[in-house]
């Protein structure tokens, strides 16, 4: 079973591999510094993307596991919301 995380930003998603504790971190401190770009990585290769975050953003985390049973997959996830 793999952890997908989904990271919602002004209504667009992303969704990104674990661990996320490093990328959070940063989102937290171009929020608190008045705005800023954080490069959200890719899910699968690529150079990622560059979004600029800024206070009163609505942001939004999901964690969704995702696995394999008997060919279907199956999904839960509880939003993490960070409402800065």
């Amino acid at each position: 079973m793999a952890l997908i995380h989904r990271l919602t930003v002004d209504g667009r998603d992303y969704f990104l591999p674990d661990p996320v504790v490093e990328l959070k971190q940063q989102i937290l401190e171009a929020i608190r510094a008045g705005g800023g770009y954080v490069t959200i990585p890719p899910l699968r290769g690529g150079p990622g993307l560059e979004v600029l975050f800024s206070p009163g953003m609505p942001v939004t985390w999901s964690q969704i596991e995702v696995g394999d049973q008997q060919g279907e997959a199956d999904v839960a996830g509880t939003p993490d919301v960070l409402d800065l």
